[in-house]
C-alpha cells in the first residue's frame, strides 16, 4: 500500500442540526484513484465537502500531504494542491470555455500565459473543448459541461482531485470518453478521490475503493476484490452487478 496523501481521522461534521458523518476514516494513497461508493444518502458528497473545508468538520482531523488542513478555508485548501469538481459541475455558463478555463488558472492572468503544452495535452483529452474553445459554457450538452468541469480542475498540475458522480446522467459513448480520460489521468501521478453511482464505471478505474454507509466508511480495500465479488456488493451496496453491465 504507498502511502496516503489523504487521510481522514474520526471526522464527523454536522450540518445545522443534522449529524452527517459519523466518524470517518479514510485513505487515499498518493497517486491511485480511490472511489468512494455507498448509496444515496450515505454521506460521500459531505465527505469531499468537508475535505475542502465548504463544510467544517465538528471533530476529527484531516490531514493532507502531512499538513493537518481540518480548520483550513477552502482557498488555503485549494493553495495546498486539491482541486474539487462538483455534482453540479460549478461552471460558468454565461462564460466561454476559453475563460472558464482561465478562470480556474491561479497562476495566469490572460490566455497567454496558460501552460500551452498542458492545453494541448487536455484538448486531447476532451476534444470538444478545443472545438468549443469560445462558445459560452452554459451552451454546452451535459456531457461536455462535465468535460468542460474535469478540465478546469486539471489546467494547473494538482496533487489531489476530489470529482463528484462524473458520470452522472451522461450518455455511454461520452462515460466511455471520461473512463479513457482518467485512466490518462492517471498516468500522470495525479492522486483522485472520486465519488460515483455507476458501478461499472467504478470497477474500470479504481484501484482502491472506501464505501460508505450512513456517514461512516463500512468497507475498505482494493476495487478489483469487491468488483469479483458479487456477495459483497449486495451486501454494501444492494446491487448485483449481473443487473449493472
Amino acid at each position: 500500500m504507498s502511502e496516503a496523501l489523504l487521510k481522514l481521522e474520526g471526522v464527523h461534521t454536522h450540518i445545522g442540526a443534522y449529524h452527517i458523518l459519523h466518524g470517518v476514516d479514510l485513505e487515499v494513497p498518493r497517486g491511485q484513484l480511490t472511489m468512494l461508493l455507498g448509496r444515496n444518502g450515505a454521506g460521500k458528497t459531505t465527505t469531499l465537502r468537508t475535505i475542502m473545508g465548504l463544510w467544517q468538520a465538528s471533530q476529527g482531523r484531516i490531514s493532507f500531504d502531512g499538513q493537518d488542513i481540518t480548520k483550513r478555508s477552502t482557498p488555503d485548501i485549494a493553495q495546498a494542491g486539491i482541486a474539487y469538481v462538483p455534482e453540479n459541475m460549478g461552471i460558468f455558463g454565461d462564460l466561454t470555455v476559453k475563460e472558464n478555463m482561465l478562470l480556474a488558472a491561479r497562476s495566469a492572468g490572460r490566455i497567454e500565459q496558460l501552460d500551452e503544452k498542458r492545453l494541448e495535452w487536455i484538448f486531447g483529452l476532451f476534444p470538444a473543448m478545443k472545438k468549443f474553445w469560445l462558445h459560452p459554457a452554459g451552451k454546452l450538452s451535459g456531457g461536455q459541461k462535465q468535460m468542460l468541469a474535469v478540465s478546469r480542475a486539471i489546467v494547473e498540475p494538482r496533487k489531489l482531485l476530489l470529482i463528484d458522480e462524473p458520470s452522472k446522467g451522461l450518455a455511454p459513448a461520452i462515460i466511455a470518453n471520461m473512463i479513457s480520460a482518467f485512466r490518462e489521468l492517471k498516468q500522470t501521478d495525479t492522486t483522485i478521490l472520486l465519488v460515483e453511482q455507476n458501478f461499472n464505471f467504478a470497477k474500470q478505474l479504481g484501484d482502491t475503493v472506501a464505501v460508505m454507509d450512513d456517514g461512516r466508511i463500512v468497507h475498505r480495500g482494493a476495487m478489483r476484490e469487491l468488483a469479483e465479488d458479487e456477495g459483497l456488493q449486495t451486501k454494501l451496496l444492494g446491487l448485483s452487478l449481473a443487473a449493472h453491465h
